[in-house]
């Protein structure tokens, strides 16, 4: 009788034991799946709202100032150019991938141009390349210099506000195989400067597309 009470007790043990084992691996199991699944939702892969937006470049660009390549920087004094202008360039066929485009190609979309007290500043939104450099206004002369993209290069420019909207043609300019001259000269470009004292506190006017 002892014998067969010992033999069901051992049987009971082996059950209850399996059964314990078979969910520990189970609760094992789970807790690797999870640890696993942790593991690839924290670990550090770029996501869209990693990369720099437009606002970024161009946040960035007009805190950056140029280097006097060939010529020293010229006093910061305020020109009758300063502000803030922008062109939409039409798209004209499909983008070609490259490796290292060609700077200052026109390509589609918005470009941005800042004139400030001798700094211009100039980027394409949808590519995100961007330039800076210094620039003089003699008369109806405008002269870039220390381009970081031609340091040995100066354009020369006439210039012209009609309606805030600034006109440039080109005198001579060599800067990116001429690319630079192409770009500057193709089509006015619009202010983003308020065209009154209240449309700017008001901030109802038409804004042209970028500014």
């Amino acid at each position: 009788m002892r014998g067969l009470v010992a033999a069901a007790a051992f049987a009971t043990a082996l059950i209850v034991s399996a059964c314990f084992s078979a969910d520990h691996r189970v609760e094992r199991g789970t807790t690797v799946a999870i640890q696993s699944t942790t593991t690839i939702a924290h670990s550090p892969v770029a996501t869209r709202q990693d990369m720099p937006t437009p606002t970024d470049v161009w946040t960035t660009l007009l805190q950056t100032t140029p280097y006097p390549f060939s010529t020293p920087l010229p006093p910061p004094t305020p020109t009758i150019l300063d502000g803030a202008y922008v062109k939409l360039e039409p798209n004209v066929g499909t983008p070609v991938p490259c490796r290292r485009c060609p700077d200052y190609a026109p390509e589609g979309g918005i470009w941005k141009l800042h004139l400030d007290g001798g700094i211009f500043r100039i980027a394409h939104e949808v590519t995100g390349w961007r330039s800076l450099g210094s620039f003089v206004v003699s008369g109806d002369r405008l002269t870039l210099f220390n381009d970081p993209n031609c340091i040995d290069e100066v354009g020369t420019y006439t210039w012209a506000l009609n309606e805030g909207a600034l006109t440039l043609k080109i005198v001579d300019d060599d800067c990116a195989i001429r690319l630079r001259a192409k770009n500057l000269s193709s089509l006015p470009w619009a202010s983003c400067q308020p065209p009154s004292l209240e449309a700017a506190i008001s901030d109802h006017w038409l804004k042209p597309p970028g500014c």
